[in-house]
């Protein structure tokens, strides 16, 4: 018998748990699939926006919007269009009760418990397709399923699922070979972004050729400190990858963002002897102001309204 088994509804920065359905059964298959939604809800962030995991008996689906993604757990007849137009229910259902300042805010698990009250009643609904409504146009979901299907993760690539192992970067069947980091789109530029942005650029580029001037002068006289060079490059490379954690997505990108603004500040205090206070002060600020930026930009989430 096709049907939705259980649903969860989780923040993706962190994976707590904010409200799930409570009557799922508890066999010792359905129990081993738990694990996995432990397993997905750790690597949401890494993951695209909407993705199918198939395991064996059973598929879990899911769908990230706005920080928050909607998780349920089905048998593996069920149909895709519903499975997703089920989620795309709880989604909208959940943007529309609470907003994004209780969401971000949320520190203990299960805080939104009362929303499975909705889980329940839309997870009846579709697991009986008569009292579906008839405004239902599946005909434009399955359009869209065709045009942007969800991403395919196998069991394989997850790992143990009591090892909580890392995630590699696989074949999603039907999308190639990809990376869950570099796809994940970023919220659009704003002006203090291209300001910091060029600002990077100019710093970066004055070390340089603070940089290769040092090279000169060292050639020139044998009692320079090649150190020097090397804090002038280390500088130039700090600036430069700054702009590209504010361009592209990676893992880990706040705290690279705060090891490389570190770096700057190290060079630039081992440069004091050659740089004026004004000098030292525009290189620390451009630093700062550009780390602040970087941490600003995050992931853009998919907008509430989007059709599944």
């Amino acid at each position: 018998m096709s049907m939705i088994l259980s649903a969860s509804v989780v923040r993706v920065r962190d994976g707590l748990p904010l409200s799930a359905s409570t009557d799922y059964d508890q066999s010792m298959g359905m129990q081993e699939c738990r694990k996995y939604f432990k397993m997905l809800s750790k690597k949401l962030s890494q993951l695209p926006d909407r993705c199918t995991l198939k395991t064996g008996q059973y598929n879990v689906n899911f769908i990230s919007s706005l920080g928050v993604s909607y998780m349920m757990l089905c048998t593996e007849n069920y149909p895709s269009v519903l499975a997703f137009c089920f989620l795309d229910e709880l989604q909208k259902e959940f943007i529309t009760t609470y907003n994004m300042m209780k969401t971000n805010t949320a520190i203990r698990p299960y805080c939104f418990i009362e929303f499975d009250n909705f889980i329940q009643r839309t997870k009846q609904r579709y697991n009986n397709t008569r009292s579906l409504s008839t405004k239902m146009n599946l005909a434009d979901m399955q359009t869209e399923i065709k045009l942007r299907p969800p991403y395919q993760i196998s069991v394989s690539e997850l790992g143990s699922a009591n090892g909580f192992s890392h995630i590699p970067v696989g074949e999603y069947k039907g999308t190639g070979k990809i990376s869950a980091a570099p796809h994940q789109r970023l919220e659009p530029v704003t002006l203090p972004g291209i300001v910091s942005f060029v600002l990077s650029l100019l710093c970066g580029a004055l070390n340089l050729i603070r940089g290769f001037h040092a090279i000169e002068s060292l050639l020139q006289n044998e009692g320079e400190d090649f150190s020097y060079v090397i804090a002038f490059f280390l500088g130039t490379a700090a600036c430069l990858y700054q702009c590209y954690l504010f361009v592209y997505y990676t893992g880990w990108r706040n705290a690279k963002s705060f090891l490389t603004f570190g770096l700057i500040c190290l060079c630039n205090m081992y440069l004091y002897e050659l740089r004026n206070l004004w000098q030292l002060f525009f290189h620390v600020t451009v630093g700062a102001f550009s780390t602040l930026q970087i941490r600003l930009r995050q992931p853009q989430g998919k907008s509430p309204d989007y059709n599944v």
